[in-house]
């Protein structure tokens, strides 16, 4: 039995549990279910959340109801998604996303807090605007025109200007040393 059509069948169980109220005495396989789905309706309603994950850790959900009228569409259609959970009446995708999230693009800014640390903020640079902190910076080394900037704040747009900036001031970062 191919893994889709285990994880259809699993499917199939889940959304059945609610009309079998004796597990006990109910010995149908997996696939007598799936059939006497497919013989009742010629198709399933799941929710389906999409789960995004950016490089920056920002994660974005989107909720969508599916009709399943075939296991192979339906597995086609998220080929390229990872199973993350499924339980009655849900199931839960996730993909990693090579970008950064549509928030940064829109609002975010580099910037330096009160105590060093690079930081992103959503929108110019305040205490209650942190997104994500990455690592304190040696403010010794850092250049002023440098430092000046990052009190300013650096707006990221996109994936390359996001990472050029880290790469830019990973240099200036302390580095700990083992004793």
């Amino acid at each position: 039995m191919t893994t889709k059509r285990a994880l259809f069948l699993t499917l199939a169980l889940l959304v059945m549990s609610p009309f079998v109220h004796d597990w006990a005495g109910f010995h149908a396989s997996a696939e007598e279910i799936a059939r006497s789905i497919d013989e009742r309706s010629s198709s399933l309603n799941m929710n389906v959340i999409l789960e995004r994950v950016y490089l920056d850790g920002e994660v974005s959900e989107e909720a969508v109801v599916e009709t399943i009228s075939s296991y192979e569409d339906f597995w086609s259609k998220y080929s390229g998604w990872n199973l993350m959970n499924m339980n009655k009446g849900e199931i839960v995708f996730r993909r990693q996303i090579d970008d950064i999230s549509p928030l940064l693009k829109a609002n975010g800014y580099f910037g330096i807090t009160d105590e060093g640390v690079l930081t992103i903020y959503n929108g110019k640079p305040q205490k209650a605007n942190i997104i994500q902190s990455f690592f304190q910076i040696d403010l010794g080394k850092l250049e002023s025109t440098k430092c000046e900037k990052l009190k300013q704040g650096i707006p990221i747009m996109t994936k390359d200007r996001y990472m050029e900036v880290l790469e830019i001031f990973k240099p200036y970062s302390f580095i700990e040393h083992a004793s």
